[in-house]
C-alpha cells in the first residue's frame, strides 16, 4: 500500500490562475520521497493540500484528490488527517517560543490523548533521536539555537508517532554540521518505518537520502524518477545540485525502503 497518493491535483487561490495543475505524486510505504523546485514552484501549496491547511491560506482544491494510507482525505479537515496518521514539521522551525522544550513536545502528542506513561514513552523515542533536547527540557524554546529549534520542531511532529511525515525545508538556515545531524535523523526515522515526503532546498542532501524524487516547476511536475537517476541528470545537477554539492551528498547514508508500519497520528508543527 502507498502511504500517500496525490492524484491529478489542481489548486487555486481565489480567482487567480492555478497554483498547482494536474500534479500526481506517490510516497510508497516506508520510503523517502523528495520534492525539488525553485521558489514559487508550488511546493508549499502541495504540502498545504496534503496536510489540510490549504483553506487557512485561502486555497481550494479545483480538481484531483489526496489519499492518505488508502483513504481519500481531499475534503477532510486537518484534524481528521491528524487521526489518520500524518504529521508535519513546517518550514521555519515553528515552535512555541514561550513554552519549554518539554511543553512543546507534550503539545505534539496532544492528539493522541496520551496517559502520562505513554507520553513519557513517546518522548523517550524522540530523545533517542535528539539526545541534545534531553538537556534542554526546562528551557523555553525561544532561547534555543536554530539547530535546536529544528530538532524540537521535528521532535514535536514525532510525538504523535506518525505513519507519514511531511518535512518542509528542515535544513534551512542551519550550519553544515547540524544539517548532517538532521539528515541522519531523517534516515533513522525512516528506517523505523515512517514514510517521508521531504521538501528541501538542500537538493544534494535530499536526493542522497531519498529513494525517489519529483521536480516541480510552475505548479506542474516536470520531471520524476529514482533519486540515483535524478542525481545523474545533467539538467537537474546544473539547476539544483551543483557539482560540488553532488560529491558531498554521495557520502550521505541512503535510507533503505522498509515495509514496517508504525502506530500514529498527525501533528502540524
Amino acid at each position: 500500500m502507498n502511504s500517500l497518493v496525490i492524484d491529478s491535483l489542481s489548486v487555486r487561490y481565489g480567482a487567480a490562475s492555478l497554483a498547482l495543475e494536474d500534479v500526481s505524486l506517490t510516497v510508497p510505504q516506508g520510503e523517502i520521497v523528495s520534492l525539488l523546485g525553485p521558489n514559487g514552484a508550488g511546493k508549499s501549496t502541495l504540502m498545504r493540500a496534503v496536510s489540510g491547511l490549504l483553506g487557512v491560506h485561502g486555497g481550494v482544491v479545483a480538481a484531483g484528490k489526496v489519499e492518505l494510507l488508502g483513504k481519500d482525505v481531499t475534503n477532510e479537515r486537518s484534524s481528521k488527517r491528524v487521526k489518520a496518521g500524518l504529521a508535519q514539521a513546517l518550514e521555519g522551525r515553528q515552535v512555541f517560543p514561550g513554552l519549554t522544550v518539554a511543553e512543546n513536545l507534550a503539545s505534539g502528542g496532544y492528539v493522541r490523548r496520551y496517559r502520562k506513561a505513554q507520553e513519557l514513552e513517546a518522548r523517550e523515542r524522540v530523545l533517542h533521536h535528539f539526545p541534545r533536547l534531553g538537556d534542554l527540557m526546562a528551557r523555553k524554546a525561544g532561547y534555543l539555537s536554530g539547530g535546536e529549534q529544528q530538532m524540537l520542531a521535528i521532535g514535536r511532529a514525532m510525538m504523535s508517532q506518525p505513519k507519514v511525515l511531511l518535512l518542509d525545508e528542515p535544513s534551512l538556515g542551519l550550519a553544515p554540521k547540524i544539517v548532517e545531524d538532521v539528515r541522519d535523523v531523517i534516515v533513522d526515522i525512516n528506517k523505523e518505518g515512517t514514510s517521508i515526503l521531504l521538501v528541501e532546498q538542500n537538493a544534494a542532501m535530499a536526493m542522497a537520502i531519498a529513494q525517489y524524487g519529483y521536480v516541480l516547476e510552475g505548479g506542474r511536475v516536470v520531471k520524476e524518477g529514482k533519486a540515483e537517476d535524478l542525481r545523474g541528470d545533467a539538467e537537474i545537477a546544473e539547476l539544483y545540485l551543483g557539482a560540488a554539492a553532488v560529491g558531498a551528498a554521495e557520502s550521505a547514508p541512503t535510507a533503505p525502503a522498509t515495509g514496517i508500519e508504525t502506530e500514529g497520528a498527525i501533528q502540524h508543527v
